[in-house]
């Protein structure tokens, strides 16, 4: 067996395990990289890139349906699955060598394809190399979690990471699970041309706004996908290709495919942890504000931190690591600046608190702002109207955002950066924007703060025509 030892030791080939490998290299540390599966991780292979390339596909085929009110008639879209899929993985193919083993072996890391595990608490041992590290980095990721539903061992179903070796376009798509990822897949795969019915044990998008998630679901409901809140399945069962689900309610649902889209785990099985002295959570590893484990010398990162579950969060770990294991600095990993956004259309997005956080935090000191997509002038152009910014501010800062309308994901970096730097709601009003765009949607809901201000205040109106009979 092959004896390693290195400064930093980074187990999972993910968006946050990669950024600390490659940071960590560029600036003069020796780093060895860990990977049992596939370069890149969930987010390239099976999420994020795979699932905004089928919803682009998507909005393709969607474009006949709307195109008459723009005076342009087009023919029924046929759908060439193949084609479709071929369009995915091309788009897998051409991220994919940002993330390859061969450009950080080019950087100079060590690269390793093999399952880790500890065999105390600052060595590890993958394949036929043990590693010993001065700080380890758990980077592994999540999977899709799968219900406790009898039955459901025995169905073909799906799940984020299988959806992908689909050979055909299901006749009639089963969801399990109202999330973003239930919710994006679900339109995506109706404009395709599937019949698509969603079941949710709670509320559909149940994180967000609800009155912003209800604008997203009237959308979906409006181009035929059938949603089914407060309802749980009780029993999966297969009859050759149709998969039966039994509701609690009573009632059955009958299709030709299942995915399972019922929230994440954190991977931590098969890691050794007890060995090395780390502690587990329900939801990931036992971390502190600096993301170190119960072990001094090993970090969580991203999803296995037991957090928020997004790629960019990973990112954003991985800076935290970075300044704290190669240089020793202080440094502590924040969510209030932290934006999320389901890609449906429209979009929704959000950051910082929600108006009912922010309610209960500030009380009759908070002030919401609104403003909605059916005044600005691009969207009424595109004749896409539905949706509408929401801010939440205490004190002449923004707190909180949540927008829903096309680009939502684009333009809630607005706040995500006033949030972060604590700017002041004038400095956004005082943005000027390029018309029409859908950004001054932004500008628009920020000078409202102003409204009531300047003009529907008396004081305001009486110093203006005393100044305008003064001025010469």
């Amino acid at each position: 067996m092959e004896t390693i030892r290195t400064d930093l030791l980074v187990i999972g080939a993910g968006s946050g395990g990669l950024s600390v490998a490659a940071g960590a290299v560029q600036m003069g540390a020796s780093v060895v990289l860990v990977e049992r599966g596939e370069m890149g991780g969930d987010c390239l292979n099976y999420g994020c890139v795979p699932s905004k390339a089928l919803i682009a596909a998507a909005a393709q085929a969607h474009v006949a349906q709307t195109s008459a009110a723009f005076g342009v008639d087009l023919d029924r879209p046929k759908v060439d699955w193949p084609r479709v899929r071929a369009h995915v993985q091309e788009t897998i193919a051409r991220i994919a060598p940002v993330d390859s083993q061969e450009r950080f072996e080019g950087l100079g890391v060590r690269v390793i394809r093999d399952h880790a595990r500890f065999v105390s608490d600052r060595e590890v041992e993958a394949g036929r190399c043990r590693i010993a590290a001065r700080r380890i980095v758990l980077a592994t990721g999540s999977a899709a979690a799968v219900p406790p539903v009898p039955g459901l061992a025995n169905v073909s179903f799906m799940t984020n990471e299988t959806l992908w070796d689909l050979q055909e376009l299901p006749s009639h798509l089963l969801i399990l699970g109202g999330g973003p990822i239930g919710m994006e897949m679900a339109q995506s795969f109706r404009r395709l041309g599937a019949q698509v019915t969603v079941v949710e044990g709670a509320k559909a998008l149940g994180r967000e706004d609800p009155e912003m998630a209800a604008i997203v679901l009237d959308r979906l409901r409006g181009e035929g996908v059938t949603i089914l809140e407060g309802e749980t399945v009780s029993s999966a069962s297969q009859q050759g290709s149709a998969i039966e689900l039994r509701l609690s309610g009573g009632g059955s649902l009958t299709g030709s495919h299942l995915l399972v889209a019922a929230g994440r785990r954190a991977n931590t099985e098969g890691l050794g942890l007890a060995v090395a002295g780390i502690e587990t959570t329900k939801t990931g590893l036992r971390v502190d504000a600096g993301l170190r484990t119960t072990n001094r010398r090993v970090y969580a990162i991203g999803d296995a931190a037991g957090g928020m579950q997004f790629t960019h969060v990973a990112g954003y770990h991985a800076g935290i690591i970075l300044r704290s294991a190669l240089f020793g600095l202080p440094a502590k990993a924040t969510t209030d600046h932290i934006p999320r956004a389901t890609y449906t259309r429209p979009e929704l997005a959000h950051v910082g608190l929600s108006e009912v956080e922010a309610r209960q935090r500030f009380g009759g000191k908070l002030e919401v702002l609104r403003a909605a997509l059916l005044h600005n002038d691009r969207a009424i152009a595109e004749r896409e109207t539905a949706g509408l910014a929401k801010v939440m501010v205490h004190r002449g800062r923004p707190v909180g955002a949540t927008i829903v309308g096309p680009q939502a994901g684009d333009l809630i970096s607005t706040w995500a950066l006033a949030i972060s730097a604590k700017t002041k709601i004038g400095q956004i009003a005082g943005m000027v924007a390029p018309y029409p765009t859908l950004g001054e949607l932004n500008k628009r809901v920020a000078g409202s703060y102003f409204t009531p201000r300047l003009f529907e205040n008396r004081t305001v109106k009486a110093v203006t025509r005393t100044v305008q009979r003064l001025l010469p």
